[in-house]
């Protein structure tokens, strides 16, 4: 297999030429892609048609220990996709439909418009993320990505030294509450309890030291809450300024992965009363857990 690598970004992010995730890969050609993955952190695959379900699950798996769990319960609703690897991202209901207004699924799916980084509410973090178009709206929805390796690089020294020791609370419920959603119920609490992770680390397939922050930032832990969420605030704005972040314009068939350990990503509006949309993820995890 011949790969060839077309940059997207002058910082990171590429499209993959001469791959397709639906056929039989050898070692070096996985290895080769996993190399490029390292280094431009968000990474594109095209294809005619979108893979199938078994097809997509194969492939994430070749990343790391898969996210097998149920997605939280949202009061009153269905699955409409029975594969527990994959998160249904679409604005569809179990049939298919587009949501009703009063669905409680699509408030919550708007805050994915807040920069956020997957599942990092959890203890045990996402790494790889796959996003598999199987529909794409006429305009709109694209998804943007931003570099918190590079936006580390870019804090004055005095800056880093300041926060290299913080620690964040993150919160699935906090992002959803700020992105527009309701307050979720004490059923659906239970589901995502929140989770503290270091607010700089190491990203150790390139070895580069990395932000790690999201939507889903409460607080900073042991600080008060408004000064927390002002530190928070302020280091967002910085790494999403226009200079670290690529737009992902999608096309039918397209797989996207990328490192949640050193990036941030945000859906972009579209006419989702309209137009439906059909994106389906799967997620790789530090390690193997199972219904968490």
């Amino acid at each position: 297999m011949t790969i060839e690598i077309e940059k997207l970004h002058p910082l990171y992010a590429a499209r993959i030429h001469g791959v397709d995730i639906r056929k039989p890969m050898d070692a070096a050609s996985l290895a080769q892609i996993k190399a490029v993955a390292a280094e431009y952190v968000v990474c594109v695959i095209g294809h005619d048609t979108p893979p199938t379900n078994d097809e997509h699950i194969a492939f994430s798996a070749k990343f790391g220990p898969l996210q097998r769990g149920k997605a939280p319960k949202i009061a009153g609703t269905e699955m409409r996709i029975a594969h527990p690897e994959i998160l249904d991202q679409s604005n569809l209901d179990e049939v298919g439909e587009i949501y009703s207004d009063d669905d409680r699924r699509l408030a919550y799916k708007r805050a994915n418009r807040l920069w956020h980084t997957d599942m990092s509410f959890y203890d045990v973090r996402a790494t790889y993320s796959l996003l598999a178009a199987h529909l794409v709206p006429p305009a709109g929805a694209d998804t943007e990505f931003t570099d918190m390796r590079a936006a580390w690089d870019a804090l004055p020294d005095a800056r880093k030294a300041e926060i290299a020791h913080l620690e964040v609370e993150h919160s699935y419920w906090y992002s959803r509450v700020l992105g527009g959603g309701p307050q979720p119920t004490d059923e659906e609490r239970i589901t995502r309890p929140p989770a503290r992770h270091a607010i700089v680390h190491l990203h150790a397939p390139s070895n580069r030291k990395a932000l790690y922050l999201a939507s889903h930032a409460q607080n900073i832990v042991g600080w008060p809450e408004e000064k927390g969420r002002a530190l928070i605030d302020e280091l967002i704005a910085f790494a999403t300024q226009p200079r670290f972040v690529y737009a992902h314009q999608w096309r039918l068939g397209d797989i996207l992965i990328w490192d949640n350990l050193a990036t941030m990503h945000r859906a972009t509006p579209f006419d989702d009363r309209t137009f439906r949309r059909d994106m389906r993820r799967t997620t790789c995890r530090e390690r193997e857990i199972i219904d968490a």
